[in-house]
């Protein structure tokens, strides 16, 4: 499933559902990242965001949209060879 992610805190309900709907605690996604467990929450609650903001309103002055889907399982490399 997607989502349009527009503000931070769009972005970190997002990271929330996909978070729970795979049965992750905070603490058992910010081992996963290196992240406390604070942290994740701070990313959930789109608080202390002011990069993540910074690349959202970026967008939003170039009338683009931030989509988060589930991720591909094309290698980095065949990524990179789009672009």
């Amino acid at each position: 499933m997607e989502h349009i992610a527009r503000t931070a805190k769009q972005v970190g309900a997002a990271v929330r559902r996909e978070r729970r709907k795979k049965s992750l605690t905070q603490t058992q996604l910010g081992n996963d990242v290196n992240l406390r467990q604070a942290t994740v929450s701070r990313l959930e609650a789109g608080k202390d965001a002011t990069l993540l903001q910074t690349l959202l309103d970026t967008l939003t002055a170039l009338d683009l949209e931030l989509v988060i889907r589930p991720r591909t399982k094309s290698s980095s490399k065949d990524i990179e060879d789009i672009f």
